[in-house]
């Protein structure tokens, strides 16, 4: 998923969006019995120290199904934001994010 760029940030409907794409880098068992496991996901275009982040690890698929994700699994990462909590961009200070020239 290197050579993937950013999605660019859009309107859907009335919420402000932004996808990147992301990779399963392995799946985090609990020490607790009760409490579910976790999938950690690189997310690309994130700043290096914060680029991995865990999420409960249940989905659901096309047909309602419970599933959970695999260790190098590609997955895209949305991020949204009602109306209310955003403003518009400074483009002068804010750097494209299509545009990383992070070395891989």
């Amino acid at each position: 998923m290197s050579d993937q760029q950013p999605a660019e940030a859009q309107a859907s409907g009335d919420k402000a969006t932004v996808t990147l794409p992301g990779v399963v880098e392995k799946i985090v068992k609990s020490p607790i019995p009760s409490e579910p496991e976790k999938a950690q996901i690189a997310v690309e275009g994130a700043d290096h120290l914060y680029r991995e982040i865990r999420v409960e690890n249940r989905l659901k698929d096309a047909d309602g199904n419970t599933v959970a994700l695999k260790p190098g699994a590609e997955v895209a990462v949305t991020i949204e934001a009602e109306p209310h909590a955003i403003k518009p961009a400074d483009d002068s200070k804010t750097p494209d994010p299509s545009s990383s020239t992070r070395g891989q």
